[in-house]
């Protein structure tokens, strides 16, 4: 009978722990590079992006990235519009170009269970950025998930510094 009772309590606490909490639970937004033709572009030039926090302090999201088609940026929680330095760089002779690059979104909560991290899914619903470097972006897709497959937006730069 005390070996029953070992059994049960063993399987309850197998079946309460089991919990289906997401590995990749990173919530952010990824930009393919195109040029003027559609067709997949590396950048050539230096690309660093920082964000303004609440507290007025530059925060640098993304650090010297050169020949990439791609690249992911986090987007805020608690902001209805984010606001982006996309600052570009040509080593070779100094060029130094920023552009400012406004996302508004809606926020909502998402909730998978008690046991796991707080997270907030997104709907993008307008872009709009200077034109120094860039030429468009597009927002391919307004969902922002933990989907760390789905392209959010298209981008298109003029070209190399």
């Amino acid at each position: 009978m005390k070996r029953l009772l070992y059994i049960l309590f063993v399987l309850l606490l197998a079946a309460c722990s089991s919990v289906d909490c997401p590995v990749n639970s990173i919530v952010e937004t990824i930009y393919n590079v195109y040029d003027s033709e559609g067709n997949e572009l590396a950048l050539s030039d230096t690309l660093t992006v920082t964000s303004v926090r609440m507290d007025g302090q530059d925060t640098t999201l993304l650090n010297k990235l050169v020949d990439k088609e791609t690249f992911n940026l986090p987007i805020s929680y608690s902001h209805a519009e984010d606001m982006l330095m996309f600052h570009f760089d040509n080593g070779n002779n100094n060029l130094h170009v920023t552009d400012t690059v406004w996302i508004k979104k809606d926020d909502y909560p998402h909730f998978e269970s008690v046991d796991c991290n707080a997270i907030f899914f997104h709907t993008l619903t307008g872009i709009r950025y200077t034109r120094n470097y860039i030429d468009s972006i597009v927002i391919k897709n307004p969902s922002v998930t933990y989907d760390y497959q789905t392209v959010h937006f298209y981008f298109y730069p003029k070209g190399s510094l």
